[in-house]
């Protein structure tokens, strides 16, 4: 019984906790993704960048709080320039809008259009981050590190293995709760957000009940960009920052929404965890957690690993092909915001 036990705290140290904590920043970035697809009907590129430019952000005003002593601890100084990055990547988004994809949509252009306009925001957005913070990962988490550290965990219940959970997963999974339920409580009851539901479900019936598409698509960019500083400051504390990850993860990223369903506010939070939780149960090592609960003649001898860590953006690629070819709509059927 005991070695039952300390395999799932194992279990929960490498694949649970951390795939929570991964799924939960792929949801809020999925979200802000599949918002702009059901506004704008296009797939926005650019959004990877978006969440880098607005975490440079946070971090350049955190440096500067941390150097004027400023701080909340046990909490992460982040937290406080988090406004700060929302209104930058807000800005930028805005900006794009209107000297980019505005001239597009009024001239009815069609979505592959945009999404070869939103790759050349991606590249201007990316260019300017590495101009400005540099290409290098980049630290700036401080506060407390652990909720809970393996060695009290270990004393306390007299296991082998000890529980560790970081505060950045924790805060992680509580902010994109609490996030989650803001959005959709917004998308549900406010008028604004029911009047961005009715322009996404449908354009021209929206406009002829007194919907302003302008504010509409104003709102929607105010809530992807804040999405994805938030989304990229959770992912820059629990891992670290550098540009280049950020566009990695667009993949991913696009995985979960489109696994979910592409326009899908619901989908897009499933299809974070589904893709999460894929890319770490493929790349975990299994030996030591089956050494627990297997006789000890069965034990194996090697890592019992399908896949290196190298290649968990493989795992986000297949899963995203085999959905398109199996079922393109995804795990919720829509567009639906």
């Amino acid at each position: 019984m005991e070695g039952l036990i300390n395999a799932i705290v194992l279990f929960s140290n490498f694949v649970l906790i951390p795939g929570m904590a991964y799924g939960s920043q792929l949801a809020l970035g999925a979200l802000g993704v599949t918002l702009i697809y059901s506004i704008l009907r296009f797939a926005n590129f650019a959004h990877g960048d978006l969440m880098a430019f607005g975490t440079m952000f946070v971090i350049l005003i955190t440096w500067w709080l941390q150097s004027i002593g400023v701080g909340i601890d046990p909490l992460p100084t982040a937290l406080l320039a988090l406004p700060f990055g929302m209104a930058a990547a807000i800005a930028i988004s805005l900006l794009s809008d209107r000297f980019v994809y505005r001239f597009y949509r009024r001239n009815k252009s069609p979505a592959v259009i945009f999404v070869i306009v939103s790759i050349g925001v991606m590249f201007l957005m990316n260019g300017l981050v590495r101009v400005i913070i540099g290409p290098n990962d980049r630290e700036f988490g401080d506060g407390a590190r652990f909720l809970i550290k393996a060695r009290e965990f270990k004393e306390a219940t007299g296991l082998n293995e000890g529980l560790a959970l970081k505060l950045s997963q924790g805060l992680t999974i509580a902010v994109t709760f609490v996030v989650v339920i803001a959005l959709f409580w917004f998308l549900q009851k406010s008028r604004t957000g029911k009047a961005m539901r009715a322009y996404s479900d449908n354009e021209d019936l929206a406009l002829l009940s007194g919907v302003s598409p302008d504010r509409v698509v104003i709102v929607a960019w105010v809530i992807a960009g804040s999405l994805a500083t938030i989304a990229g400051t959770l992912y820059g504390l629990d891992k670290s920052f550098k540009p280049f990850t950020y566009f990695q993860l667009l993949l991913p990223i696009f995985a979960a929404a489109i696994v979910g369903g592409i326009g899908h506010p619901v989908g897009a939070v499933v299809g974070g965890y589904v893709i999460a939780f894929s890319e770490v149960t493929v790349t975990y090592a299994y030996k030591k957690f089956l050494i627990y609960i297997v006789p000890e003649s069965w034990e194996p001898e090697s890592l019992v690993q399908l896949l290196s860590t190298e290649y968990k953006f493989a795992v986000s690629f297949v899963i995203l092909v085999v959905v398109l070819l199996v079922r393109p709509t995804g795990i919720f059927k829509g567009k639906v915001l």
